[in-house]
């Protein structure tokens, strides 16, 4: 031989001798002298954890490595322990090769299994993305370096995403760790919001009307007084029963009703003010009771007027849970919402038991564009390093827009803040999207793009989409969008259940799509053309029921707003808008004042694009006041029928007016009642939350230039309400004559 090529040869024998001999060779060519190994008396959780990695290896070699027990071991084979180690930091998973085994520990038996699930993602490239689909590598050889030693301790403690992939799957959050449920360890009545509860209005109100907030002189239900004594007996003696009623839990709610109507009495005020913030009375009255119950934890909301941190430090057993439900979402929030930023630093300052409750989707719309996953990352990272060791993410629970992506991504960074959010998106793409991934990847980068040129714009949890239709759903960008989605299930469109993924992610551009056309702003967007509904539309409204069908996805929005609802009021919209109508474009005549909303503009009544199920586009809204319009036809003419659309969204304080009168005119002046109607729906409790009421004049002949609307409102919300005594809204939106 060539002593050159004799050189080259050992040197390669050598090198390959050290990489054998560097290397711990678990199986080979489909066989293994392993087991896995379990301490004895394992328990369930470490008995799951040894279950799954068999499975796994088994999936991807073919190797199925038995699992014993200390006392069942197998002296002439190799082990892969899986074990707690008390010398571990509470939380911290552990892999290790030690000579010839390999450890995989964690503090707990949680960590352990999450160990595994570390352990056969990072090593061996295994991946789950939603509770069906996952990615197993194939190979007959399974090794690892010699020298692993992987040590990770997450910085949140407890992670919750708030998502049905993961309260429904169990053993996919586990494999993404993240808790199973959305308040871990709480009493399961006492969660949040919980003042109602501890002390109910329907029993003390009427003979102690003096338990509850007093505003402007009058005492409400809304919320507690919290200076009152017999109060703070009432809370202690509810919170002892509910311990006792489950008394494996850890944590109770004592914690404000959701609304901002808080007890302003004199002693609480001057408490408020020696605080110099209202969650002083809070954080005095939690501490008192959380006094009560030194081996439990009491929580409490710092939330809208409680945000802000007072003076007095909580009590080491009190959980201050704080909430961003007021931030912009269209930047970090330590840019757009510093007043959020700074409480959240003075918190820090008072206690290290702090809880965020944080929001990530938009709860009017969940199926809508929300560009806000580039926010997720600095967010939760932000919270980490303010003593926020427990981080809620509430998402919508129901799927929403990119529903398994935000689901996936959330849960990755709650693990570890310090991930890059651009890789993420680029491994789940790819994994889940397959093919079609780098154009579902490229839309949601692009319509982040979009928004980041727009620095003022605030993009809001309960938003519409029409507020967007000038800026990043503009429709030349939302034309660009559909197309992207084109090319997305041209890619994949011979795999029928990849196909169906894209299909789901593109409903958000659909949905949008649709508003877009019901809005008017575009010929490329039309409800009609020439009076049928148009091919492009047809297509958006087909695949969005279809993609919903597919998807089990029945809920619009977070005031349960159905999908049915909403193709049964599309429907009604198409038929309205192929109506004759001698109002569209109509001068309009306001004679009561609107406020804030349409600009204010009355001719929003006979434009011709229809209001939605939010009151951000195209409604006309009254605050505590009647609608009173006078719509001019411009010359006497013939019609029969007559009708106006009112919203309802009732935890908005947005009711349907008790009645709309039309009246009708020639000259301007003299008016004649053409007829009064009433609505269907009366507010009560169980109203729906979010509706939309015709209120119409039918089969009743009339001639006339002018027609004069009146809505009757409400007036104030009733003392069931949240938000008892608050003027009431009434919105409107275009007006039909024929």
């Amino acid at each position: 031989m060539n002593r050159s090529l004799f050189l080259v040869a050992s040197l390669l024998l050598v090198l390959f001798s050290c990489t054998r001999k560097n290397e711990l060779t678990l199986v080979k060519n489909g066989q293994s002298r392993y087991e896995i190994q379990l301490p004895e008396n394992a328990g369930a959780t470490l008995e799951k954890a040894a279950g799954e990695l068999q499975k796994y290896l088994q999936q991807i070699s073919s190797a199925k490595l038995p699992v014993t027990s200390g006392e069942n071991a197998d002296a002439a084979k190799s082990v892969i322990r899986i074990q707690t180690d008390t010398n571990l930091a509470p939380h911290t998973v552990s892999y290790f090769c030690d000579g010839k085994n390999l450890v995989l520990s964690g503090a707990d038996g949680q960590s352990a299994l999450y160990t595994v699930y570390s352990f056969l993602e990072n090593e061996l490239d295994c991946q789950w993305f939603s509770p069906a689909v996952e990615k197993v590598p194939a190979a007959s050889t399974l090794s690892v370096p010699a020298e692993l030693n992987y040590v990770f301790t997450p910085d949140i403690t407890t992670r919750t995403v708030h998502s049905r992939l993961f309260y429904e799957n169990p053993d996919f959050a586990d494999k993404l760790k993240v808790s199973h449920d959305a308040f871990p360890n709480y009493v399961p009545i006492a969660r949040v919001h919980t003042f109602h509860r501890l002390v109910p209005g329907e029993k003390f109100f009427s003979s102690h009307p003096e338990y509850f907030a007093l505003r402007d002189g009058i005492r409400k239900q809304t919320q507690l007084c919290l200076s009152n004594e017999e109060v703070l007996n009432i809370v202690i003696d509810s919170v002892r029963t509910w311990f006792e009623r489950y008394p494996d839990q850890q944590v109770v709610s004592v914690s404000q009703d959701d609304n901002t109507q808080y007890c302003q009495c004199e002693a609480c005020s001057q408490t408020d003010a020696e605080e110099g913030s209202p969650s002083g009375s809070m954080i005095r009255f939690v501490n008192a009771v959380a006094k009560e119950f030194p081996d439990k934890t009491i929580s409490t909301l710092a939330y809208q007027h409680t945000r802000k941190p007072c003076k007095t430090k909580p009590l080491d057993n009190v959980l201050i849970t704080l909430c961003s439900i007021e931030c912009d979402r269209s930047a970090p929030i330590e840019e757009k919402c510093t007043d959020f930023a700074e409480d959240l630093v003075g918190w820090k300052a008072l206690t290290e038991n702090i809880r965020i409750w944080d929001y990530t989707t938009q709860f009017t719309n969940f199926l809508a564009p929300f560009p806000n996953i580039m926010t997720l990352q600095p967010n939760i990272r932000f919270f980490r390093d303010n003593n926020a060791t427990w981080i809620f993410e509430q998402h919508s629970h129901n799927p929403s827009e990119l529903f398994e992506l935000r689901s996936w991504l959330t849960a990755k960074l709650l693990w570890n803040p310090d991930l890059e959010t651009d890789e993420l998106i680029t491994k789940f793409t790819n994994g889940y999207y397959e093919e079609a991934g780098p154009f579902v990847e490229k839309y949601v980068k692009r319509i982040h793009e979009e928004l980041a040129k727009q620095p003022d714009f605030f993009l809001y949890l309960y938003g519409d989409p029409a507020q967007a239709f000038t800026s990043f759903l503009k429709p030349e960008l939302l034309q660009e969008y559909n197309s992207t989605f084109d090319l997305a299930e041209q890619a994949v469109d011979s795999k029928p259940e990849v196909l169906k993924r894209v299909r789901a992610a593109r409903i958000s551009t659909d949905y949008a799509s649709l508003e877009m056309a019901r809005n008017g702003m575009s010929d490329d967007f039309r409800l009609l053309d020439d009076g049928q509904i148009g091919k492009a539309l047809s297509q958006h409204l087909q695949r969005f029921e279809q993609s919903c069908r597919d998807e089990n996805i029945t809920l619009m929005n977070e005031m349960g707003y159905t999908v049915d609802e909403y193709l049964g009021a599309y429907q009604m919209l198409l038929k309205r808008a192929g109506q004759k109508n001698l109002a569209r474009g109509a001068k309009v005549q306001l004679l009561t004042q609107p406020k804030k909303y349409a600009d204010e503009d009355p001719q929003v009544l006979t434009d011709g694009a229809f209001g939605g199920t939010s009151f951000y586009a195209n409604w006309l809204g009254f605050e505590g006041n009647n609608l009173e319009a006078v719509i001019d036809l411009g010359e006497i003419k013939e019609f029969s029928y007559v009708s106006i659309a009112f919203l309802q969204v009732t935890n908005h304080i947005v009711f349907f007016p008790e009645q709309v009168s039309f009246s009708t005119s020639d000259d301007g002046t003299k008016y004649t009642l053409l007829e009064t109607v009433s609505t269907q729906h009366p507010i009560s409790p169980e109203s729906k939350r979010n509706d939309i009421e015709l209120f119409e004049v039918q089969n009743h002949p009339a001639t006339a230039r002018y027609i004069k609307i009146k809505a009757k409102n409400v007036s104030k919300a009733p003392a069931w309400h949240n938000a008892a005594g608050l003027p009431v809204w009434i919105f409107a939106d275009e007006v039909t004559v024929n």
